[in-house]
């Protein structure tokens, strides 16, 4: 297999070769090694299995939207519960062992050396494979943080944390042991991808446990949205975004046969995209209680992403020059294609939704659905089933067993992401329009729950179309299987390369950033300060200035039954469907209530902000409607609501309350800095239990004459539920007497 370098001419691209070095007092002998590919094909097979787990999942959930029956009236299935394990196990599982297949395999041959330890990389894949299971178990049990692509509790974000180290020390380990004294491009963003995703996910995860499973985000409030977008939006950009890059550097010009196109445009594309794309979290925010000129910063650098990410884009697409009769032959191509153009679209439209006027139309509608899919399906999904096409043959030393079948891949799967997108745009126009809408005599014209119905045949077509991308993706498989029947295993593949000599001469014209590229640490050092600035200059304000987030005086911590309460409807995936967050627009507040203040939400454990309304905001729901509402609808939505496509609750009026926790819950508390009294967990039950029974009794006072006993989850339930704005409600009391 061929292991010449990417680069061209010296114009376009750097030279990586052995001839660079200057070699005094002799020829030096080659050295002969293996490249491991069995790590390769393990990630490989990873990749496929979990993306089909992955797309299954993304499949009920979205049908659940359409046949509500479909939640099976169990805790496990509901859409609370698998659209966190769908994200999950899309991002983690499938995404994340799409890079590590394609780092694994493009390091060893742009280094010229094997993995530095292959104890090192069979326990990154188990590592990985482990936190994955254990996600997929917890999260359907409802052990979540309620924090979005950051649901996974303490113990396995700490053992994501030494999988994550593992796997940096392994690739680093590779560069230093190096026969190839320049980074390729591709390493750049191999390297800025660990540090950053290290450094996002130790500051995100800081957290209080207050059980063997169970925490609460150590951040409240404002300060919470801010770490979580902060770090949800790099997330997308160093997790989704830069391993991507790096494996467009290294596959694209490999199927094309072509070098990159232009080495300079790397260079500015590299580094303007890690300096710009930490700053642009707080574009989730606009019109939320973040202060102003937080959320300003994300608008600004969001729209200068543009220009970074094109650059990125058309760096690819032009590598292509002169090949557009290989791309209408060759699959791999196709997918590579599309994938690099879908890239470019997502990174245009994505500054676009950061406009707060285009904001103000796309924020909690189905629009940032399809966008978010424009990127995973295209972008992610299609450079995956690119990579993985051209790697299986050379793994299994044969020929793609049917051209044909991938041909047919690329189109059902191109017809998926269109009849997936374009419904959900269609129903985000639909939906932000509806709310909006006022008649003549200046009242709001539809009730939330018409415009959810009206969403149905929109969420029918994205299934289908999500259907379609799953069939390709089992074209795929077959193709693959086929495949490797038909070759054998390469696993340890022969290679030789002349060893890094300690002399190196610098020539007079050497472009600067060659400097940069023979130091692996400090291009790792230059990308964590890089990163670091933005995130330090807009979270540290946050925190440090309390002018920021004005405390108002009737916000009082939750009582111990509320705060049970609240933890069950995090438990639940509650959050995936309704916002806690009433934006400053006519039409809101007509709808819901008075805007929301950053003050209400000083002692909320995680915060509970939303990005999704698929059911009404709950921000001030509290006592909007009496306790006997709450309870049926939580029992059967459509009771209350027809036509409603919430999930049955059914459990919560069987299972007992956990009050074995409360004392543990409200010491992890105080220890946060709520102010409840010293002492007060010896005595919190006592106060759980007398406001129950002030419910049960509400309950049992209803026409419907309600029976239930006071220990039931759900009586905790009900009590968060109406705790919601009351506080907001008695500071407007009492401003007003």
């Amino acid at each position: 297999m061929s292991t010449t370098p990417l680069t061209g001419n010296t114009n376009n691209a750097p030279q990586s070769s052995v001839s660079d070095e200057k070699i005094h007092g002799g020829t030096l002998q080659a050295d002969h090694f293996f490249y491991d590919n069995k790590i390769v094909k393990m990630f490989a097979y990873a990749t496929m299995f979990w993306g089909i787990v992955g797309m299954l999942a993304g499949l009920l959930a979205a049908f659940q939207l359409v046949f509500p029956v479909l939640n099976m009236n169990t805790a496990a299935t509901t859409f609370g519960r698998v659209r966190p394990v769908h994200t999950n196990a899309v991002i983690f599982a499938f995404v994340g062992n799409g890079i590590f297949m394609g780092v694994y395999y493009s390091l060893q041959r742009l280094c010229k050396a094997r993995m530095f330890n292959d104890r090192l990389s069979r326990f990154h894949f188990w590592g990985w494979q482990s936190i994955i299971v254990l996600g997929a178990i917890t999260l359907l049990a409802g052990y979540t943080t309620g924090k979005e692509y950051a649901e996974l509790e303490w113990p396995i974000d700490i053992l994501i944390a030494i999988v994550w180290v593992a796997f940096g020390w392994n690739m680093f380990g590779t560069i230093l042991k190096r026969r190839e004294r320049h980074l390729y491009v591709a390493i750049w963003f191999y390297i800025a991808t660990f540090v950053t995703v290290a450094m996002l996910h130790i500051v995100n995860s800081v957290e209080l446990p207050f059980t063997w499973l169970k925490s609460y985000s150590w951040y409240a409030g404002v300060q919470d949205a801010l770490v979580q977008w902060w770090y949800g939006h790099n997330a997308v950009a160093f997790f989704l975004t830069t391993p991507y890059l790096g494996l467009m550097y290294y596959f694209l010009p490999k199927a094309a046969g072509r070098p990159v196109y232009s080495y300079r445009l790397s260079i500015i594309h590299f580094w303007a995209l890690i300096f710009l794309y930490i700053w642009a979290g707080p574009h989730h925010l606009l019109y939320t209680a973040l202060p102003d000129w937080a959320q300003s910063l994300g608008t600004v650098f969001s729209i200068m992403l543009i220009a970074p990410s094109w650059g990125g884009m058309l760096n690819g697409l032009m590598t292509l020059r002169g090949a557009w009769d290989k791309v209408r032959e060759d699959p791999v191509l196709k997918f590579l294609v599309v994938a690099v153009t879908a890239y470019g679209m997502a990174t245009f439209e994505g500054p676009m939704l950061s406009l707060k006027n285009v904001n103000a139309i796309s924020h909690f509608t189905d629009w940032t659905i399809a966008h978010v899919h424009v990127g995973a399906l295209g972008w992610n999904g299609f450079l995956t089933f690119g990579v993985i096409y051209w790697l299986i043959p050379r793994l299994f030393n044969t020929k793609l067993y049917s051209i044909k079948l991938a041909n047919w891949h690329f189109w059902i799967g191109t017809l998926g992401i269109v009849f997936y997108t374009i419904p959900m745009y269609w129903a985000g126009f639909m939906q932000s329009l509806a709310w909006k809408e006022f008649t003549p005599e200046g009242t709001l014209k539809y009730q939330f729950l018409e415009t959810v119905t009206q969403m149905r045949p929109f969420y029918m077509m994205r299934g289908i179309g999500g259907t379609f991308f799953l069939i390709g993706a089992l074209i795929m498989i077959y193709n693959v299987w086929k495949t490797i029947k038909a070759g054998s295993p390469v696993e340890d593949e022969a290679a030789s390369a002349v060893p890094l000599t300690k002399t190196y001469e610098v020539h007079s014209k050497e472009h600067w950033h060659r400097w940069i590229e023979r130091r692996p640490v400090q291009l790792l050092i230059g990308s964590l300060v890089v990163v670091a600035i933005g995130g330090l200059i807009e979270i540290i304000p946050t925190f440090l200035v309390k002018s920021n987030i004005p405390t108002i005086a009737s916000v009082k911590p939750y009582t111990p039954l509320e705060l049970q309460g609240r933890d069950i409807y995090v438990r639940e995936g509650c959050y995936t469907c309704h916002s806690q967050m009433i934006r400053p627009f006519r039409s809101e507040v007509a709808r819901y209530g008075e805007y929301s203040k950053a003050g209400e939400f000083v002692y909320d454990h995680p915060f509970q902000w939303g990005s999704k309304r698929t059911g009404p905001d709950l921000a001030r729901v509290g006592g909007k409607y009496p306790d006997s509402w709450h309870f049926n609808h939580m029992y059967k939505p459509s009771n209350t609501s027809p036509g409603s496509i919430m999930p049955q609750y059914t459990w919560l009026f069987d299972d007992d309350l956990d009050t074995a926790v409360t004392a543990a819950k409200i010491r992890a508390m105080q220890t946060l800095g709520v102010p409840y009294p010293a002492g007060y967990d010896v005595r919190a039950n006592a106060d759980l239990m007398k406001q129950a029974k002030t419910i049960k009794d509400n309950l049992y006072d209803s026409p419907e004459k309600i029976n239930i006993p006071e220990n039931k989850e759900i009586i905790a339930v009900i009590a968060y539920l109406q705790r919601l704005g009351k506080d907001i409600k008695l500071e407007q009391k009492t401003a007003a007497q």
